[in-house]
C-alpha cells in the first residue's frame, strides 16, 4: 500500500524506481523484480548501482487473531526480509537504507513520546526492537539507516482506515473500551513526503517517527469518521467484550500511544495534513490526492 503509493511520487520527480514484489504484479513505471524473502535471499546483483532501498515490508497485523503462528509471521516477515535486504548490500552502494517499523516500539499511556524514548515491552515492541537491530546491521557497512516509525495510516486501499470505517459505515461504530486511548495517525501523503525526506536528507539517521504532529482520542477519531461518512457513532464496544474476540490483538485497539514526530519536522518536513477531520475526509469521502 506504501510502497506503491511512494513508487509513484518517485516516479512521478524523475527517479528511477526498482521494485520488489512477491506476486510480479505491475507498479506504474517502475521496473518489477519478484522476489519471495520467506524462501530466498535477494536475487544477486538485482541492487548493482542502486542508490537508495526502502524496506516497507512485512505481514499486516490487523489480519486474523494473534496465535502463536500468526505472531511468528508477524516477526519474521519483518526480520528475515530486513536481514536479507542487508546481507545483499554491496560495499559503498546504496549509500541509505530506509527501513519501516512502527510506533509499537514504545510504552503505551497518556505520555507524549518522541524517538528519544525509551521501548515499551509486549510483543509489539519486541517485534519493533528486533525489526530495527535487523536494519541497524547495515551501518555496519557505511550505510545511512533510518529507522522509519510509522503510525496508524489513513489510506483507503487498506491497513486500519478500512478496518476501523467498517462498523461506522455500517451503523454500529462507536468508542472502543472508553475511547480516551490515543491514536497516532497519519495521512498516507505524509507517509509518503517523510520517507522522500528520510532519502533525501543526509543528516537524517537512526529512528524516525512518521505520524502527524498531533496524536487523538480514539473517540474522537470515531465520531470524525461519523460526520466525514454521515453517519452515528453511537455504540460504545467495551473493552471486555474486545478481548473477548481479539485476544492479545485487542491491544491495537485499546492502548494507545501518543507520539510526535520530532525529527522530521526538526529536519523541515512540512506536514501536509495535520487536521485528523481534513484527513479522512480526503481518503473515506473521495477527495484523496
Amino acid at each position: 500500500m506504501i510502497g506503491r503509493r511512494l513508487a509513484a511520487a518517485l516516479v512521478a520527480r524523475g527517479d528511477e524506481v526498482l521494485g520488489f514484489s512477491r506476486s510480479g504484479s505491475p507498479v506504474a513505471g517502475a521496473r518489477i523484480v519478484r522476489w519471495r524473502p520467506a524462501d530466498e535471499p535477494v536475487p544477486p546483483g538485482v541492487l548493482h548501482g542502486v542508490d537508495a532501498v526502502v524496506n516497507l515490508a512485512g505481514e499486516p497485523i490487523e489480519r486474523g487473531r494473534w496465535t502463536a503462528s500468526r505472531k511468528r509471521a508477524i516477526r519474521e516477515s519483518r526480520t528475515v526480509t530486513t536481514r536479507r535486504i542487508v546481507e545483499a548490500l554491496q560495499p559503498g552502494a546504496p549509500r541509505v537504507l530506509v527501513n519501516a517499523s512502527a510506533i509499537g516500539y514504545y510504552a503505551t499511556g497518556e505520555v507524549e513520546v518522541d524517538e528519544t524514548s525509551p521501548p515499551g515491552e509486549g510483543f509489539l515492541a519486541e517485534t519493533c526492537i528486533a525489526w530495527e537491530d535487523a536494519a541497524r546491521a547495515a551501518e555496519d557497512g557505511g550505510v545511512r539507516v533510518v529507522r522509519a516509525r510509522i503510525g496508524v495510516v489513513l489510506a483507503r486501499e487498506g491497513g486500519a482506515l478500512p478496518v476501523m470505517a467498517l462498523p461506522v459505515r455500517l451503523l454500529v461504530g462507536g468508542p472502543l473500551g472508553g475511547g480516551r486511548q490515543w491514536v497516532s495517525w497519519v495521512h498516507i501523503d505524509d507517509v509518503v513526503g517523510m520517507l522522500v525526506l528520510a532519502l533525501e536528507r543526509g543528516d537524517v539517521n537512526g529512528p524516525m517517527n512518521v505520524t502527524a504532529p498531533a496524536a487523538a482520542r480514539q473517540g474522537d477519531m470515531v465520531r470524525a469518521m461519523a460526520r466525514v461518512l454521515g453517519r452515528p457513532a453511537l455504540l460504545p464496544t467495551p473493552a471486555v467484550a474486545l478481548r473477548a474476540i481479539l485476544g492479545e490483538k485487542s491491544l491495537l485497539a485499546l492502548e494507545g500511544q501518543r507520539v510526535v514526530p520530532r525529527v522530521a519536522v526538526a529536519a523541515g518536513y512540512d506536514v501536509v495534513h495535520d487536521d485528523l477531520e481534513e484527513a479522512l475526509r480526503t481518503e473515506l469521502a473521495g477527495g484523496g490526492s
